[in-house]
């Protein structure tokens, strides 16, 4: 059976949070700048529909982490798996594009390859921290992988799997050397504040697990150190949640919540207690010292665990390849110790030096022409 005929330059993707609102933001910027009259549609957050994309369901339904929180929710997403799928297929577009989100992207990806619809998924799933076991799934989904770390390209070609770097799109909005004295002007932080960012995570069932713990530590901290200023960037959507658990800290009335702006926090702090994720490869290319901390259901945490392949969790120490930042995760993620190793980089200015002049090779090595690489692959694909 031959495909159904195509309007040109029809492009289907699905970013299932914050983070790969953003790299789908970039990569839609590069296919408007290859193809001026591109129309994209699928799921996607506000950053893509500043770019004109339309979103058929809210970014928010697919934000959900963790084998038991799934679970909770899984019928739901199921459901709206199934329902773009089909549309998909009616509507046909040249390249349907996962970002990221590889627990629903890959099994939708395989589906429309199986019909002959092209693929391609943007950012590798982790495969070289754990969960070994998704190349075959990998291979089945996608015609192309792009890749936003320079060692998984070769990893995957030993598999049989297309793929290209096209660097950390992050890396290029970041400046080499954020403005300090701006984002606190921006915020209306005094210039010489000591500013502590808190970043409990961009997904509901991460604040669950984390925002009390962070507001807790916040609040030992504050003991401690009562001058210091703290602030948190939060999402808009769950704002309200956020201001609920704040109220109910130690912490009521005493953290400056941020309506998104988590670069502008970034830029602004001195150290952050940041959840595992992107974000602390933002904070990174921030040149910023962190705490990296990560709580969730303990069934969860125990499976995750077993496939765990490397000792880090956080991006910054599996880039570097050490322990270049702690990692306080489940049990250890006590707001006592988190409390206590994030002062602890205040009080030691020459380990922060240090580490910012890692960050900042760091940052070298991530910086591509993002948009251009993504969209070069692309056209190869739809040539292919």
């Amino acid at each position: 059976m031959s495909a159904p005929t195509t309007t040109p330059r029809q492009f289907a993707l699905v970013a299932g949070e914050a983070s790969g609102d953003l790299l789908a933001s970039l990569l839609l910027e590069g296919l408007q700048a290859r193809w001026p009259d591109m129309h994209a549609a699928g799921i996607g957050g506000p950053r893509m529909l500043a770019r004109g994309f339309e979103s058929w369901w809210p970014q928010e339904k697919l934000a959900v982490r963790g084998y038991i929180e799934v679970l909770r929710h899984y019928a739901e997403i199921a459901g709206i798996r199934r329902q773009l799928k089909a549309r998909l297929l009616r509507e046909w577009p040249q390249l349907f594009i996962g970002v990221d989100a590889p627990d629903f992207n890959l099994d939708l990806e395989a589906g429309l390859r199986g019909r002959g619809l092209k693929t391609v998924h943007f950012v590798c799933p982790s495969i070289w921290a754990w969960r070994a076991d998704r190349v075959e799934k990998i291979r089945a989904a996608a015609d192309h992988v792009l890749c936003i770390f320079p060692f998984e390209p070769a990893l995957l070609a030993k598999q049989g799997i297309a793929a290209s770097y096209v660097g950390h799109p992050v890396a290029n909005v970041i400046p080499i050397t954020p403005d300090r004295a701006a984002a606190r002007a921006a915020l209306g932080i005094e210039a010489d504040a000591t500013v502590v960012a808190l970043l409990p995570g961009s997904r509901r069932s991460e604040l669950r697990y984390l925002a009390s713990r962070f507001f807790s530590a916040a609040a030992l901290m504050q003991r401690a150190q009562p001058a210091l200023k703290f602030i948190a960037p939060v999402l808009p959507a769950l704002r309200a949640e956020v201001e609920q658990l704040l109220a109910a800290s130690p912490m009521a009335g005493q953290v400056q919540l941020l309506d998104g702006q988590s670069h502008t926090a970034l830029a602004a702090c001195d150290v952050t207690l940041i959840a595992s994720g992107t974000a602390t490869l933002e904070a990174a290319l921030f040149k910023r010292p962190m705490v990296i901390a990560y709580n969730m259901h303990s069934l969860s945490w125990r499976l995750m665990h077993r496939q765990q392949l490397q000792p880090w969790v956080g991006l910054p120490n599996i880039l570097c390849g050490e322990f270049v930042v702690p990692e306080l995760l489940q049990d250890a993620a006590t707001p006592e110790a988190l409390a206590e190793a994030t002062l602890a980089w205040l009080a030691a200015p020459d380990r922060v030096a240090a580490l910012q002049q890692r960050f900042a090779t760091l940052h070298d090595e991530l910086r591509r022409d993002t948009p251009t690489l993504c969209a070069d692959a692309i056209q190869k694909v739809l040539q292919s």
